[in-house]
């Protein structure tokens, strides 16, 4: 087994652009201190950029500019600080009720000069941030029934949910009827970004729905 960092792979200059410096101090803070703060499993360095640097950076052009970006449930900063560095021109609200986790996300922001970035401590339910987002992303949460209910209120009449799921999507959307409807949830369509770009295996799944 190797601990060594995954070489960037080529695909990271095409995505983050003008802002790949970022990406790669970003990349760099994850693998010395992700797994010692608990964000990161001891086995995702070799495949850090690809399983989730890249992942999280293949939804950047789904936002909205000058949105403001709720990302539930930011943890190490995916997607949230990945979405931040690549789109400056849009406000993202990283909600995260862990403390440990919070320190991070204040500390990267900080270290970034990420000024479009704040920091919630809090459980989305409990977050108080009413309807105020244009778009929620969350990455790694929860299946889409509960998801659901504790990202479409933090979103305004006429906004988004853009949620990275995995390959089971299409059974969680069919289990989270019930959600989707209460929440009335429209346009709902599956996303699969990367194709050509990761790796098959890598490619990032979101599901999207406009909030009514």
């Amino acid at each position: 087994m190797t601990d060594a960092l995954e070489v960037e792979p080529a695909a990271a200059a095409a995505l983050f652009g003008e802002h790949l410096a970022k990406g790669r101090a970003f990349t760099e803070a994850l693998a010395r201190h992700g797994e010692e703060l608990g964000l990161i499993g001891p086995l995702e360095l070799p495949r850090l950029w690809t399983r989730h640097i890249l992942n999280s950076a293949l939804v950047a052009p789904l936002l909205r500019s000058g949105g403001r970006i709720g990302d539930v449930g930011s943890g190490a900063g995916l997607p949230g600080i990945v979405l931040a560095i690549m789109r400056p021109d849009a406000e993202f609200v990283l909600i995260e009720p862990m403390e440990r986790r919070v320190a991070w996300l204040e500390r990267q922001a900080d270290e970034l000069e990420l000024s479009n970035v704040t920091v919630v401590r809090a459980r989305a339910e409990e977050s108080k941030l009413g309807d105020s987002l244009d778009q929620v992303t969350a990455r790694a949460v929860s299946a889409l029934r509960t998801l659901i209910p504790v990202t479409a209120p933090l979103v305004r009449a006429g906004g988004e949910l853009v949620l990275m799921k995995g390959a089971g999507v299409d059974g969680e959307i069919g289990a989270a009827q019930k959600a989707i409807r209460k929440f009335r949830l429209s346009d709902v369509e599956v996303l699969v970004l990367g194709e050509g770009v990761v790796p098959d295996s890598e490619v990032t799944r979101v599901f999207r729905a406009k909030v009514d």
